[in-house]
């Protein structure tokens, strides 16, 4: 088998300097908490937040701003091997990537009343999401996260090459809307829970004016169980995360400011590199047949590229008269675990429990799993 096609680490970055913060609780997003944003997202939606984006085109030499984020920071600097994910790359402190305007186009297409109405979910631990609306509602937001330029960049920071997952997951928008003043005996809580993501990396990109923002953090929890901090980017700045092995909770905003975060989820584009996509996290909070079909189109087309170059390796030392019975046997046990790791995954929409997810926070707060780094 070829091995992975990936980058070299950009560096070795500076020790990880965000601030120790206390546990927060398993269940952070409290149902009091849930049901008073709920209520605010009616009031706060009806409000205009710009014109319909129209006939806007992505154009990177107007709408990229990229500037190289001050440290990235790799899985050994947080507590694991650098072998646990798909890179040896953690997480990027906040670096900006889109400009202003990019990013207002973005808000006019997530604000469109049509995508509010169609493209909402909510669940237990996030009280508003919107997933699926692009392309067809969000052609410039679209265009953007899948440009090459926006995908060179992205990849650079990862450590390896990345695509978007799939067109389902390009654009995932968390709202928090004006919330009160902050108690003072209030711990952090958290607008989105203690989880990780389906998918190995992520690019999460703030949309909103940080600043008057007190909190809005991303909360992770480090190989040794301990929980840090990292600074939450300010508008058209974003952060990158090998989300799948680390668990992590975004914390609330305070100070009457909305919270919009755009996270687009990402795999390594080579065929060759082993994935770990579970689905558990966005099941709940997703149309399954878009799901579905894009998940195992996206995996089939893997297999199908694997199976073409083995096919090629058969016959080529079939030629020679030396048939490589052990990488045949190797390429049959991946492929093995690869669609059975599939199949599990496509589960019967019967058995799926819309919008519940606490299940997924129950499992991110396990003592023993927090102990082994697993």
């Amino acid at each position: 088998m070829a091995t992975p096609d990936v980058y070299k680490p950009a560096g070795t970055p500076d020790p990880f300097s965000s601030k120790m913060v206390n546990s927060p609780r398993i269940n952070p997003s409290s149902k009091e908490t849930q049901e008073s944003l709920k209520r605010s997202f009616a009031k706060y939606l009806a409000a205009d937040h710009g014109s319909p984006a129209v006939g806007k085109l992505f154009n990177p030499s107007k709408h990229l701003q990229y500037e190289e984020p001050t440290h990235i920071h790799t899985m050994e600097d947080i507590g694991f091997a650098a072998s646990k994910g798909v890179s040896p790359v953690a997480v990027s402190e906040p670096f900006r990537l889109f400009s202003e305007e990019a990013v207002n186009i973005m808000r006019e297409e997530i604000f469109d009343p049509e995508v509010q109405e169609k493209y909402s979910y909510t669940s237990d631990i996030s009280p508003r999401q919107l997933r699926g609306y692009a392309p067809k509602h969000g052609k410039f937001i679209f265009e953007a996260w899948k440009h090459p330029e926006t995908l060179a960049l992205v990849s650079k920071i990862a450590g390896v090459e990345l695509v978007p997952v799939m067109d389902y997951e390009i654009g995932h928008i968390n709202l928090s809307v004006p919330g009160s003043k902050r108690d003072a005996n209030m711990d952090d809580e958290a607008i989105v829970g203690w989880h990780r993501d389906s998918y190995p990396f992520v690019c999460v990109l703030m949309m909103s004016d940080t600043t008057n923002m007190i909190g809005g953090e991303t909360a992770l929890r480090t190989g040794t169980g301990e929980i840090r901090k990292v600074r939450g980017p300010s508008k058209g700045c974003a952060v990158v995360l090998q989300g799948r092995y680390i668990d992590h909770q975004a914390l609330r905003a305070f100070g009457g400011q909305e919270r919009v975060t755009m996270v687009t989820s990402f795999r390594p584009r080579s065929p060759r590199i082993r994935d770990d996509t579970v689905l558990k996290t966005v099941r709940p909070i997703s149309n399954l047949s878009d799901l579905y079909g894009q998940a195992v189109e996206y995996q089939l087309e893997n297999a199908e590229s694997r199976i073409r170059q083995m096919l090629k390796n058969v016959r080529d030392s079939m030629k020679a008269g030396a048939t490589d019975v052990q990488a045949i046997k190797s390429f049959l046990d991946f492929e093995i675990k690869t669609l059975s790791h599939l199949d599990k995954e496509i589960v019967d929409e019967s058995l799926v429990k819309k919008g519940c997810l606490a299940e997924v926070c129950v499992e991110a707060n396990d003592p023993k799993r927090h102990k082994t780094g697993e």
